[in-house]
């Protein structure tokens, strides 16, 4: 159990996502503690993935504010290029499909964004991608084309590489979602220990062991709006809300 810590680090009041007429997120006000881990549950088109889209700017949101550390953006008003590079700079985000360079190797996929976004010459690059590789279990991969990996170990791969740029907080929206079972273990493993060594992480999952055991709080989202909130064991084992009872039920009877 991790100690309790009442640093808030990301805060987003009233965001608001809109396609059309559709609306994707429907004014959520979230507020996550440094080194907390929260794991977003619920259906399909709930808008999990939206809201990490649009804490770390991917989608732009269409009203309220973000802040991670001591960086806000309002979406209400243009957003500067040095704003953008504020908020992005303490995020980290582990997609789906794995997004490597198919033409470079596994150690210059890590090092690559180090240069570019931190600037750094590429031995420091590349002693610390070695030492990144070796944490999630694959620097013997480092001379490799990612073609050579599993889907596991690309995925694993994709978490040295965010890691690299030294991230306050790491987004993973379903990352174990294209992986057989036994993969997506290699790769939960690594969140795991991430988790244990006190990284702020935003998970989406359907990963219902991750997010009881793993995570500090659950958060159940449906048609845009947080539907229940709360510690991991409580809202999974005991949820209060309907819609939520509902979505557990499907996934238990599966």
């Amino acid at each position: 159990m991790k100690k309790e810590n009442n640093n808030s680090l990301i805060r987003l009041d009233s965001l608001s996502k809109h396609y059309g007429t559709l609306t994707v997120l429907d004014k959520i006000d979230l507020d996550i503690k440094a080194g907390e881990v929260l794991a977003i549950i619920g259906p399909s088109g709930s808008g999990k993935s939206t809201l990490l889209r649009c804490v770390n700017y991917l989608e732009r949101p269409d009203g309220g504010t973000i802040t991670i550390g001591p960086t806000t953006i309002n979406a209400a008003r243009p957003v500067s290029r040095e704003e953008l590079s504020g908020l992005r700079r303490r995020v980290g985000m582990v997609f789906q499909s794995f997004n490597l360079f198919p033409h470079m190797s596994v150690l210059r996929n890590v090092s690559l964004p180090q240069e570019r976004v931190l600037g750094r010459k590429r031995a420091e690059a590349d002693e610390r991608s070695l030492q990144l590789l070796s944490r999630v279990g694959l620097a013997d991969k480092a001379s490799q084309f990612p073609v050579r990996c599993s889907g596991g170990q690309q995925q694993r791969i994709a978490i040295a590489r965010a890691l690299a740029l030294e991230p306050e907080v790491m987004l993973f929206d379903e990352p174990t979602s294209a992986l057989d079972p036994e993969l997506g273990l290699e790769v939960l493993a690594v969140m795991r220990a991430l988790a244990d060594s006190g990284m702020t992480m935003i998970v989406v999952t359907h990963e219902m062991g991750f997010a009881e055991n793993v995570s500090d709080t659950v958060m159940i989202m449906a048609d845009g709006r947080i539907v229940e909130k709360g510690p991991s064991a409580q809202v999974m084992r005991n949820p209060q809300h309907e819609r939520t009872q509902r979505f557990l039920r499907a996934v238990h009877d599966r």
